[in-house]
């Protein structure tokens, strides 16, 4: 009742318009933006890290490999986002020249948590100046540095580190799965076991493992890797 009050006088009208009681309802409603998107995982295992993502693909015509829910930031990097995805396409891009521009001028790999500070402050930024919009998603950043990381970063600009978690639709009922499920010591094989096995769980029958996009970066590599369809049929148990 009293955000409705709010809306009535007005406080949702900008993101720069503090509520009396202290809330930028803008960014609220982006939060709630994120909690409709599909639903993306990011696990940190001994030998790597893992994203798990759910395309939910809308149409039956579609074809199911030309729908990208992870993207490739780096060769050691990989992000995925839910919420508003074109809203994350641009952020991703951002951080492909981020990371770019640092190999160029250090000759080196960007560290990760810089980069997530450069992609948080981005967002930020559209929670306090005029004519903007708060980014209406939520990041899963993951990769390896000398040990896996995993970052989220929400439409605040606030981040977190995590050993595992879940973004978008069913965040709540995957996170339990994971804390009741996740160990420290599994490999790349079983935390994919695990990711899927909690989609699978929330979603039932409309179930399918060409609805998965899946990646991992081993830490003897450190490379990207995509994982088609066949390569998880192996984990759907």
């Amino acid at each position: 009742m009293q955000q409705v009050q709010h809306q009535m006088m007005g406080y949702d009208r900008a993101s720069t318009m503090f509520s009396p009681d202290g809330r930028l309802l803008q960014v609220e409603y982006a939060k709630k933006t994120v909690r409709q998107g599909s639903s993306a995982m990011g696990v940190v295992c001994k030998d790597g890290v893992i994203l798990v993502a759910d395309k939910r693909i809308a149409e039956k015509l579609i074809l199911p490999h030309s729908v990208e829910k992870i993207f490739q930031v780096d060769d050691h990097i990989a992000a995925t986002p839910t919420g508003l995805v074109m809203d994350g396409r641009v952020l991703i891009e951002r951080a492909q020249l981020i990371a770019q521009q640092h190999r160029v001028t250090y000759d080196d790999n960007i560290d990760i948590l810089t980069l997530v500070k450069e992609i948080s402050d981005i967002k930020q930024a559209h929670t306090q100046y005029g004519g903007v919009r708060p980014f209406g998603v939520s990041l899963l950043i993951a990769g390896i540095n000398e040990i896996g990381h995993l970052y989220m970063t929400d439409p605040t600009g606030i981040y977190f580190e995590y050993k595992a978690t879940v973004i978008g639709e069913f965040e709540q009922e995957i996170k339990n799965i994971l804390e009741k499920s996740y160990k420290e010591t599994m490999n790349m094989d079983s935390g994919l076991k695990l990711a899927i096995n909690a989609l699978k769980t929330v979603l039932g029958k409309e179930f399918s493992i060409e609805r998965v996009d899946a990646i991992k970066i081993p830490q003897s590599t450190k490379k990207f890797e995509r994982l088609d369809a066949e390569d998880l049929k192996k984990y759907n148990i």
